[in-house]
């Protein structure tokens, strides 16, 4: 009789057989096919001032043709919706930022995570309701983790404890203006999200759960106080621009069967 391989040698080859062939690019370098801009005060698919751009392969989050920034929080949703995953990228954050722009946002952009579709959010709504993976870049000698985590609309659970705050930092170390960082996000519905920066676990939260009473602080609809504590277990993800450019590059995803 044929003996089985050891369960131990079957689970540690398993990842890496899957990970070599489960990866696929899902932005092509040479054009937007995909995806669709969402630009607070404009419809879904305005890329309006051509705030999402492609640029020598790199997808880039411009205000180029910005004389001033007024609000206009934008977000290129990928087409397709998801709900246990892996996410993988880099990024980079340059400068300088458009005038006008919030303090809050200097240096600083996004991946948003079971997000609403571009269909469903509001013409005036600065933010898709979704868990945000925020991406910072730090000045000289300034201490600003990125990889940390958001909350629009949603409650997460930190360590067993429900996250009171809006935003909470990572464990990961500052990266400088123009420094190309590693970034990756791990999604198991609405159980278990890590932030994986530069091969690093920074940050680890679940339990994630509608919050609509937070609703009409960034613009997004009323929801039925009903729905409060729905597990968010699926959704769409979305790169963000703030005010300040930044750009991405070898973006890739990888579904998970679950």
């Amino acid at each position: 009789m044929r003996r089985a391989a050891p369960l131990a040698l079957l689970l540690a080859l398993a990842p890496a057989a899957a990970s070599a062939a489960e990866w696929k690019p899902i932005f092509n370098g040479r054009d937007l096919s995909g995806w669709v801009p969402k630009v607070n005060h404009r419809p879904a698919g305005d890329n309006w001032r051509d705030t999402f751009r492609v640029k020598d392969g790199v997808l880039v989050v411009s205000y180029a043709g910005y004389e001033r920034f007024s609000d206009e929080f934008a977000h290129l949703i990928y087409e397709t919706p998801l709900s246990s995953y892996r996410l993988r990228f880099e990024y980079r954050i340059i400068g300088p930022g458009v005038p006008g722009a919030p303090v809050w946002a200097v240096r600083n952009s996004g991946v948003m995570l079971h997000g609403q579709a571009p269909g469903d959010m509001q013409l005036h709504q600065r933010f898709p309701v979704s868990v945000e993976a925020q991406l910072l870049a730090g000045a000289p000698g300034q201490t600003r983790p990125t990889g940390n985590v958001c909350t629009p609309g949603v409650t997460v659970t930190i360590a067993g404890v429900p996250m009171a705050e809006h935003c909470r930092n990572s464990s990961s170390k500052t990266y400088p203006e123009s420094q190309w960082v590693r970034f990756e996000v791990e999604v198991h519905g609405a159980r278990l999200v890590r932030h994986i920066v530069e091969g690093e676990t920074v940050m680890e939260y679940g339990d994630l759960r509608l919050a609509p009473s937070e609703n009409a602080e960034f613009g997004a609809a009323p929801a039925d106080p009903a729905t409060a504590g729905t597990p968010l277990a699926r959704g769409y993800i979305s790169l963000q621009g703030e005010g300040h450019p930044v750009e991405f590059r070898n973006i890739e995803l990888m579904e998970l069967a679950e």
